[in-house]
């Protein structure tokens, strides 16, 4: 019969290894989405590290001009209560500003693709400091398991002909 080979536990082998200490990290920057149904979302975290109250602030929503592709949206604290201002919606743990007309609009298939942004700070004309939205990530959204099926009858392009 074949000897065996056996490897030996010591005592020392026993003992739990403590964890490696984690390298300072960065810390991270704030960023947005726009969900499935075209709503910029801000995570309380995000709001917090713009030092924004979202309760007063109402925002002037914007793009750069004369650009084909959208790289960035801009948010405008507004001063007046004008009709072209959106303000800061409270759903859930974050708080949102709903834009599907726009989006829409500027060919962003919010559906299909999951824009995620990251938000810097500049000053606009002097007197607010803005935000500007730069697209930093474009994820095509996938179907989470246990989701349910859509009901009803499927379209006749989908129908299979024997």
């Amino acid at each position: 019969m074949k000897e065996k080979k056996i490897r030996f536990f010591s005592p020392q082998d026993n003992e739990e290894t403590k964890p490696k200490p984690a390298k300072e990290q960065k810390e991270a920057a704030p960023t947005a989405s726009i969900s499935l149904t075209g709503r910029l979302i801000f995570p309380i975290k995000t709001i917090e590290k713009l030092d924004v109250n979202p309760e007063t602030t109402r925002f002037r929503v914007g793009v750069e001009e004369g650009k084909r592709k959208v790289k960035s949206l801009y948010l405008v604290p507004a001063t007046d209560d004008s009709a072209d201002v959106f303000e800061l919606v409270k759903i859930g743990r974050s708080y949102t500003i709903p834009l599907q007309g726009i989006l829409k609009n500027l060919n962003l298939d919010y559906t299909t693709t999951l824009f995620i942004f990251s938000v810097k700070s500049f000053d606009y004309e002097d007197s607010a400091r803005a935000f500007e939205l730069a697209l930093t990530e474009q994820q095509e959204r996938v179907k989470k398991e246990g989701e349910p099926k859509k009901r009803g009858r499927k379209p006749a392009s989908a129908k299979i002909e024997e």
